[in-house]
């Protein structure tokens, strides 16, 4: 297979570990080992990245690449993104399961449809997925992607649409918009976006 032509990202590369070519690699997986299992990754510029050895450490994987041999080759490879095709991907997943690449770009209105900005990423610290998102005029600001936060999404509309209240962006005492970037902790059942693997 060549450079994909609908790429979705499955991992970034990290720091080289130990001597021997090995590699710390973030994964956008369900199951980060399952990283092995899509054949091999693609990295923006089209070279290809076959995986010959994986295993867990801690919250990353460590992988050894086909070809990369020794802690210099590996250090070169720090901060490469790693993708595949979507075709590879199964396309099986429950109403309210998105891939984190669908999302990006929609973009957001309020309950009136007027639009408020744009998604520009999907985080994930811990406490449940979150969209990064860009209004007009403001700095981003993080929404957590919940059902209250967020009560619609059509992938094939081009859009999100959040509760400004719920989401953060008012107070809900005065309506008033807030003035500043908001940190939030997600409540409630997380309406994730599936990652990579098609898990939540």
């Amino acid at each position: 297979m060549s450079k994909p032509q609908n790429p979705v990202q499955m991992a970034v590369i990290g720091a080289a570990h130990g001597i021997k070519g090995e590699l710390r690699v973030k994964t956008f997986t369900g199951e980060p080992l399952a990283l092995a299992d899509y054949g091999p990754l693609y990295a923006r510029d089209g070279r290809a990245f076959q995986i010959i050895d994986i295993r867990p450490a801690n919250t990353v994987v460590v992988v050894r690449f086909k070809g990369v041999s020794d802690r210099n080759a590996a250090e070169a490879l720090a901060g490469t993104e790693l993708f595949v095709d979507r075709s590879m991907l199964p396309d099986d997943g429950e109403e309210d399961e998105f891939y984190h690449a669908d999302l990006i770009g929609l973009e957001v209105r309020d309950d009136t449809g007027a639009v408020l900005g744009k998604v520009v990423a999907v985080h994930n610290f811990g406490g449940g997925d979150i969209l990064d998102v860009t209004l007009s005029g403001r700095k981003g600001v993080l929404i957590p992607f919940t059902q209250a936060a967020v009560p619609g999404v059509s992938i094939a509309e081009g859009f999100v649409r959040i509760d400004p209240a719920a989401a953060g962006l008012v107070d809900e005492e005065d309506g008033q918009a807030r003035g500043r970037e908001q940190d939030f902790d997600p409540k409630g059942r997380p309406r994730g976006p599936r990652d990579a693997g098609g898990n939540r």
